[in-house]
């Protein structure tokens, strides 16, 4: 059985590359501190957040009568960060407040939310004057019920041939329910059964109007006191002076 050889020790400097290069004792001892030592990691950058102009959106909502619930228009726009409202039929711009007061809000990358067509306009005239209007401004409209969108940097001519088509057939569908109001009231006359809408003025209402305006008041604080206006209060007062 073979037996093992005497092991010698010997110094690394005695080892030899294929050189012919001792390995110096200076190398093994800066190999030997160089692994205490931990690098450290590299650091990485925090990224800069990206800053974006986006623009709020605003909501508009509008009922026909003040016994309407606007409930059903706020879920199908969702979260706004402002709402505007109005609560009452109006035929003129003028008399929805809320509508002019959504327009001069309105920047540049806003967006206007509106539930359908007809809650904005009643006429197609009327409903390219407010979108022109918003749209130039650097802001946008979407209706949700009809899936359109309108914005000065995206024109998209399908959606304004849509717009044209949808708003064309609103106007001829309210013309068709005027044309049956019409013949429905002829009918109810013909045979005695219609008694004409509620007056808005009681001949009580008007006797006191007419004190008053002689008394020196304007007709503008009296229509206003009665609920009317101006208008109104002048034809009422002009039918009762033909009697």
């Amino acid at each position: 059985m073979g037996q093992w050889s005497r092991i010698d020790d010997f110094h690394p400097e005695q080892v030899l590359f294929d050189a012919g290069e001792a390995w110096p004792k200076s190398k093994t001892d800066q190999l030997l501190n160089d692994t205490d030592v931990v690098p450290a990691p590299e650091e990485t950058p925090t990224p800069t957040p990206k800053t974006t102009d986006l623009g709020q959106r605003a909501g508009y909502v509008r009922v026909s009568s003040a016994d309407q619930n606007l409930a059903r228009q706020r879920e199908a726009i969702g979260a706004v960060d402002r709402e505007f409202v109005d609560e009452l039929s109006a035929r003129a711009r003028a008399q929805r407040p809320g509508l002019e007061e959504c327009i001069a809000y309105l920047r540049n990358h806003d967006e206007l939310i509106v539930a359908s067509i007809d809650r904005l306009a009643r006429s197609l005239v009327d409903l390219r004057t407010i979108i022109d209007q918003i749209t130039a401004k650097g802001a946008s409209v979407r209706f949700i019920k009809e899936g359109l969108v309108f914005s000065a940097t995206d024109q998209d001519p399908r959606a304004t041939l849509m717009l044209g088509i949808l708003g064309s057939f609103a106007e001829f569908e309210r013309s068709i329910i005027r044309e049956r109001q019409a013949e429905g009231i002829a009918l109810a006359k013909k045979a005695g059964k219609f008694t004409g809408r509620k007056k808005a003025l009681s001949p009580a209402q008007i006797k006191q109007a007419r004190d008053r305006i002689d008394a020196g008041e304007s007709k503008t604080a009296v229509a206003q006191d009665l609920g009317v206006g101006r208008a109104t209060l002048y034809r009422y007062l002009m039918t009762d002076n033909k009697r």
